[in-house]
């Protein structure tokens, strides 16, 4: 699709599935743990949340990725060329555990699609259903918002740093981490790991967090301070990019019973929101 302010016809994809199956492989969850420096969990144990994300990607070979790294587009995604892809946010319903070592089944369904102007040019936001179940059973069920924004220069501020909140987390993103995400998840977007690429073609300088990574930073950190909560919902919003190799913070405080307000970010400003819902 070129980019024009013709207005394109998505109605054909919505509704559109998409079924994928995998096996929660302990041999993979080994390498996710040592990516975010935590024990491996035994067959049988709970997956740790979100970690369902590095499962279910269906590998396809490098000629059929775009210039940016990612498949290309026009299968069970619409097409959206001459556009930088983002995943910019979503929402998680913890409903049962998935466990390590057993088969599971993912069903995508295309809910939306959506055209916007705004200040920085075009935006198509789609967003995408996920449930997860193993056994017949629903576990997790999961809507992700993708963006698909014309190339202009990044929103590298977004105001005043986070408030201290009651539990803070800092992490030091480094090249060799975002590689191994992106090699966990089986990412091959070049923002995450091409220098030349993401500074000269996509203007950041430097390589790009994984908004996904960081959204899994923030549920661990409330996760760790509070132990005795079972998160049931997490919703969270991608605000601007973090980049190497700048620290930022995970952190965030309890607003009331059942409910906390989540956020990452660091001098430069809030990066990523978000909020859980736990009992």
């Amino acid at each position: 699709m070129n980019v024009s302010n013709a207005p394109t016809d998505f109605s054909a994809w919505i509704g559109r599935t998409q079924e994928a199956e995998d096996v929660l492989s302990r041999n993979l969850i080994k390498r996710i743990a040592a990516t975010f420096g935590e024990e491996t969990p035994a067959d049988g144990a709970a997956l740790p949340p979100l970690w369902q994300w590095c499962f279910f990607q269906e590998p396809v070979f490098e000629a059929q990725l775009g210039d940016d790294g990612h498949p290309a587009r026009g299968g069970f995604l619409p097409p959206a060329d001459n556009r930088n892809r983002m995943w910019a946010g979503g929402r998680v319903e913890f409903i049962e555990p998935l466990k390590v070592g057993a088969e599971a089944h993912r069903l995508s369904t295309l809910l939306h699609i959506e055209e916007k102007h705004g200040r920085t040019g075009s935006l198509l936001f789609v967003t995408v259903r996920h449930d997860y179940s193993q056994n017949g059973q629903l576990c997790v069920r999961e809507e992700q918002d993708i963006v698909y924004r014309e190339p202009n220069p990044p929103k590298l501020n977004s105001g005043e740093a986070p408030e201290p909140g009651d539990w803070s987390e800092t992490i030091a993103p480094t090249p060799t981490l975002l590689f191994r995400y992106s090699a966990v998840t089986f990412n091959g977007h070049r923002i995450h790991y091409d220098y030349p690429y993401v500074t000269e073609a996509e203007g950041y300088p430097g390589l790009v967090v994984h908004g996904p990574m960081i959204a899994t930073f923030n549920l661990r950190a409330f996760i760790r301070a509070n132990p005795d909560k079972r998160v049931r919902h997490f919703a969270y919003r991608g605000v601007r990019p973090l980049n190497v190799p700048t620290p930022f913070q995970v952190g965030g405080r309890i607003v009331e019973p059942g409910k906390a307000q989540l956020w990452a970010g660091n001098a430069a400003g809030v990066a990523q929101s978000a909020e859980v819902v736990f009992d």
